[in-house]
């Protein structure tokens, strides 16, 4: 179960044009394109690029023991 009234909104890096994804809840006459905006300055490049590269290393030699 999800949490009511959110919405997916895509950011693109500025620089590299890489797109990130936000889930967020705006309230009634929001304006959503100034809200994507500071959401992009404000967003941590760094860190989404870090936990992204994280999740394509390849664990090599650490396989599961079998018992005999």
């Amino acid at each position: 179960m999800g949490i009511p009234n959110t919405r997916k909104y895509s950011i693109y890096h500025p620089d590299t044009g890489e797109r990130a994804t936000i889930v967020a809840v705006l309230p009634k006459g929001a304006d959503v394109k100034a809200y994507l905006d500071d959401a992009t300055r404000r967003f941590d490049w760094r860190a989404w690029a870090d936990q992204k590269a994280s999740l394509r290393r390849v664990r090599i030699g650490q396989q599961k023991q079998r018992r005999r």
